[in-house]
This record gives structure tokens, C-alpha cells and sequence, in this order.
């Protein structure tokens, strides 16, 4: 099956519901209504973490990076971890661990590296995402991070459904599709699929609507002037990773055309300050995701 076919079936699927979550997505997702629940105090919050070695071992990471440990002292225990960097914070690294997990087992190589490719974008995106939306669009930091966190989970659910579909880890040039909401120009299949999915997953995932228009919006592509929304948070984050996503075919041209618009936008100079400024944040919090 050609990878446009693929796309298009799983498109179809998702468009009736019909989603393959891993197995360890309810644990997951006990775990995040329990901290929604606001009776639930950092003792249980802690039981329910300690379940799940690599959400115990990333809440620890973040709790001791320079976001969250101005003072230089570390945390070596899950309460003390979600006494200091909040219930927020660990509901967006629970589903951190669910955006990552989402990719499956890897049945391939390719798979794989799609898979941890994917993740090293995303993290970069939300650590910059944190620091765009206090310095630059002035957005709530926490619901940028979390936002960005999981604004790729579509990406994960194409790269699980590739043990079914191969041809979707053929990264190809464009396929153009005309929509009935867009212009005459059409639409990048690969792109509309992903925003599909991921809107498609995340409402299935009950994620707070407000976040989900933000993620629709960076969907769509257009900063603002001046860039001061949640989608415009994402999108700068996701033009200033240094790792791009590996569902994207690569286009120097496209590239040069968004730098200009994002330096029109916010101004290279004062970007570059911020960046240079919040360096040492970005490199800790993007330390402490890695998964």
C-alpha cells in the first residue's frame, strides 16, 4: 500500500472513532484524573507515580533542573519531586510519558528512530515553548509547556500504526489534497492527517479544550502580529528547534521563507536575547525530558 493510501485509511479510522491505544495508556490516564481530582493530596499523588518507574525517574529529572532548582539543591524522592514542581507540571509529564509511549513498540529500526526523532523535537518545542510564552507571547508557561508536550501526539500514533501501514516511515515529497474548509491551493496530506489524528486523540484523551484550540490554531500555520497567542507559542517554539520532525520532508526554501516572516514577527535580535538568556533553562528542562 502506497503511503498516500496509508494516510488516508487511518485518516478514515480516526475520523470514526476507531483508535488503538498501547496497553499501558490506562495507567496513564488514572493516573492524570487522580491529579485532576482536587482532593487528591501529594501523598497519593506520589503512591500513584511510584507504579511507573519512568514517570518516578522524570518527575525526579525535572524537579532537579534549573527551572525548578534555582537554589541548586536536589531532590532525590518522588513526594519532595511533586511538592516542588507541582500538580501541573506533573499532569503535563504524564502526558509526556503517554505522547512517547504512543509510538508502541518499536517492530523496526526505522521505527525507532522515527519514534525517538520525533520525541527529541517535541521536547525541544516544549522547552522552548515555556520560555516563548513568558518572554514573548505572554501565555500561562505551565499550559504552553503542556500544549507542546503533546501537539505531536499525532505524529506517535502514525509512527505505532506503521507495523500495519510500512509505507508511512516513507518520508515523501508533499502530496496535495484539496479540503472542503481550505483555499484552492490545497493542503499537505501528511500535514492534514497529522492534525487530524492528534485533534482526534486528543479529544479521545479528554486533554481541556482550550488546549486543543491552541494545538488546532499551530495546525494551521499563521503567526499573528504580534505573535501573542497559545498556536502562535507553538509555532515559534517549533521553527526555533534545532531538530526538526522526521514526518516532515525537508525544505530549505520553506525554511528561509519562515525565518523571514518569524524576524518580521519578533525581531531576530530580540530572539536571540531570550534564547541566549534562557539557554541554560531550555538545555536543563529539554535534559530532564529525555525518555
Amino acid at each position: 500500500m502506497e503511503r498516500a493510501q496509508a494516510l488516508k485509511q487511518i485518516a478514515d479510522e480516526a475520523s470514526r472513532g476507531d483508535l488503538v491505544f498501547p496497553t499501558n495508556t490506562a495507567l496513564m490516564l488514572k493516573i492524570r484524573q487522580s491529579l485532576d481530582d482536587p482532593n487528591c493530596s501529594v501523598d497519593q499523588a506520589a503512591r500513584l507515580i511510584q507504579a511507573e518507574p519512568l514517570l518516578s525517574a522524570r518527575s525526579v529529572a525535572v524537579a532537579n533542573s534549573v527551572v525548578y532548582n534555582r537554589m541548586g539543591r536536589e531532590v532525590a524522592d518522588v513526594k519532595t519531586a511533586v511538592n516542588r514542581i507541582g500538580f501541573a507540571t506533573m499532569r503535563s509529564l504524564v502526558m509526556a510519558l503517554l505522547t512517547r509511549q504512543m509510538a508502541g513498540a518499536p517492530s523496526s529500526p526505522k521505527q525507532k528512530q522515527m519514534a525517538d526523532l520525533l520525541w527529541e523535537h517535541t521536547a525541544h518545542v516544549a522547552a522552548l515553548s515555556r520560555v516563548i510564552a513568558k518572554r514573548v507571547t505572554h501565555q500561562n508557561p505551565d499550559v504552553a509547556f503542556f500544549a507542546a508536550l503533546v501537539h505531536k501526539i499525532g505524529g506517535f500514533y502514525m509512527i505505532s500504526r506503521a507495523k500495519d501501514f510500512p509505507a508511512l516511515l516513507e518520508i515523501v515529497r508533499p502530496v496535495m489534497v484539496v479540503t472542503g474548509d481550505d483555499d484552492d491551493e490545497g493542503q499537505d496530506l501528511d500535514v492534514a492527517v497529522e492534525r487530524d489524528l492528534a485533534l482526534a486523540v486528543l479529544r479521545k484523551l479528554e486533554v481541556p479544550t482550550a488546549v486543543i484550540s491552541g494545538i488546532a490554531d499551530y495546525w494551521r500555520g499563521m503567526l499573528s502580529i504580534p505573535a501573542e497567542s497559545l498556536g502562535d507559542t507553538l509555532l515559534l517554539a517549533d521553527y526555533l528547534s534545532p531538530v526538526a520532525s522526521p514526518l516532515r520532508y525537508s525544505d530549505a526554501g520553506s525554511k528561509e521563507e519562515d525565518a523571514i516572516h518569524i524576524d518580521m514577527i519578533a525581531g531576530e535580535a530580540l530572539l536571540s536575547e531570550i534564547l541566549e538568556e534562557s539557554a541554560d533553562e531550555v538545555d536543563s528542562l529539554m535534559h530532564s525530558l529525555r525518555i
